[in-house]
Parts: C-alpha cells; sequence; structure tokens
C-alpha cells in the first residue's frame, strides 16, 4: 500500500484530484473511492471483525437478532443487502466497511472527532477496479453490462440473495462494492456506498494481489494540520450539519465549532 503525507488542504486537494481528467468526456471523472479514520493506526477492518475476531460465525446470530428486535424498522426491506446496509448505518457489525465517493466528506470523517486531534489522521484511496479480477464472471458480466463499477441491490439480487448465496458464486474468496438504496439523507449527503468481502475472515486488504496493492493508498494527515483541513472544510459546508441532517449534528458542528482547539493546537501558528 502507498502512503502519502499531505501537510495542507491545498496539498489534500491536489492530490485527490491528480490524474483524474479523462480525456474521453474532457471532464473530471475517476473511479476512486475514500474512507476517512480518525488515527492513522486505524486499518480497514470491518466492525464485525472487530468486536467478533473470535468467532465470525456469530455474524448469522446477529443478523437474526436485528430482523428479530428491529422488525417494525426492516419488515419492509425487500432485499437482504438493503437490510444489512440498514444495520450499518445504524452500527451494527457487518461485514460492510463505508466508504464514500467524496474525498471531503472521507477528511470530515478523518477530522471530526475533537479527541483525536493529538493524532495523525488518515484517508484510504482505493481505485475501485482493482478487485474486480478477483470477481466471479458472473458478476464482473453484471457490472459490465451495466457500465458501472459497484452494484446496485437488484444487480446483486439478480446473483445472489444472501451470504451464503454470494460465497457460493466462487471457489476463491472476493470483494466488492454496492451502493444500497438511499434510505436516509445522510446516505444521500454522505455519497456513500460499501465495501462487502464474501468470506468475512478476509479483509479488503487482504484480497489485494501483490499487483494491485498501488491502487490502495492511504494519505495521512499529520496532526499538526488536522485542524486547518477541519476549519476549511466547515467553510466550503462539509460539516456535521450536511452529514448528519438534524439536531444531533447541528449541536455536533456548534460543540466543535466553539470548542478551544485553536489554542490547544495551533500554538505555533500567528494570525496574520
Amino acid at each position: 500500500m502507498k502512503e502519502v503525507v499531505i501537510n495542507s488542504f491545498e496539498e489534500l486537494q491536489n492530490l485527490v484530484f491528480e490524474d483524474c481528467f479523462d480525456l474521453k468526456t474532457n471532464r473530471y471523472r475517476n473511479n476512486r473511492v475514500y474512507r476517512g479514520v480518525r488515527n492513522k493506526d486505524f486499518n480497514l477492518l470491518t466492525k464485525l471483525n472487530r468486536v467478533c475476531s473470535h468467532d465470525l460465525t456469530l455474524e448469522s446470530s446477529i443478523l437474526r437478532s436485528f430482523q428479530k428486535y428491529g422488525y417494525t424498522d426492516v419488515k419492509d426491506c425487500q432485499s437482504f443487502w438493503q437490510m444489512v446496509a440498514m444495520g450499518q448505518h445504524y452500527g451494527l457489525p457487518t461485514r460492510l466497511l463505508d466508504w464514500t465517493y467524496s474525498p471531503l466528506v472521507a477528511a470530515h470523517f478523518a477530522t471530526e472527532d475533537i479527541y483525536e486531534y493529538d493524532k495523525d489522521g488518515a484517508i484510504y484511496c482505493i481505485n475501485m477496479e482493482a478487485g474486480q479480477d478477483l470477481l466471479p464472471d458472473c458478476l464482473l458480466s453484471e457490472l459490465k453490462k451495466n457500465r458501472a463499477n459497484s452494484f446496485t441491490l437488484s444487480m446483486l439480487d439478480a446473483w445472489a440473495k444472501n451470504y451464503d448465496e454470494l460465497k457460493a458464486l466462487s471457489d476463491h474468496p472476493f470483494f466488492l462494492f454496492y451502493e444500497p438504496a438511499s434510505q436516509s439523507n445522510r446516505m444521500t449527503n454522505q455519497y456513500a456506498l460499501f465495501s462487502m468481502t464474501s468470506d468475512p475472515s478476509y479483509s479488503l486488504f487482504d484480497l489485494l494481489s501483490d499487483s494491485k496493492t498501488d491502487e490502495l493508498i492511504k494519505i495521512i494527515i499529520p496532526k499538526e494540520v488536522k485542524l486547518e483541513i477541519r476549519d476549511k472544510l466547515d467553510y466550503i459546508n462539509i460539516s456535521e450539519r450536511l452529514i448528519y441532517p438534524g439536531l444531533d449534528g447541528i449541536c455536533s458542528w456548534i460543540t466543535r465549532r466553539y470548542s478551544d482547539l485553536g489554542h490547544r493546537y495551533n500554538k505555533k501558528k500567528k494570525s496574520i
């Protein structure tokens, strides 16, 4: 995995838009998705792997309990994949990993926690085509037919209705990206999608071949520039007010905005 350290907001912007100009359309386009983490030491482990590393077979019990006790809210889910995405959205331990198409939304997640400003953050960036050589032929054909790099619910449902059927499509583990229906403004505003492995004992990084590891980039945000990036994101309206629509997002934004972060973390900088 390639690591790049950025030292300003401008460096971050230049990096994420580098090589994005598409000569076919004469527009800025890319196949990358991003994941922001508040601590650079956080790896690409799902919540299921963090919570149930002792026994990943508990996944089926977790989903069964979610369907049973959350019945009122999930009974209208027409797809297993939508139900799992809803669980992920509300904090259920799943094999899904959150990503966004927006590098600046990822930067928000890397800088939103005011109690982690003494630690370097990071943004993971991956080319969505990196794992497609692992896909079973039927799924790869589905992507090509739809000229897509991620699956919709209907595209997934056409070949697999649940985890067992997904795993049965190949003798080898693989991963894919999929976008559930936007069940809330949060998912829409976060420009969100998920990665998912066919076998939860493998992480996305585990499945990248040696020739594809350069397709995964870790952008390090040093603690010294976290607050600069955070404040500049606020001024272009990438904040809790957008990411978490509602009173909880507004209150989180107000709390951070009025915290005495500058005196704690920008001691060496002088007003200009």
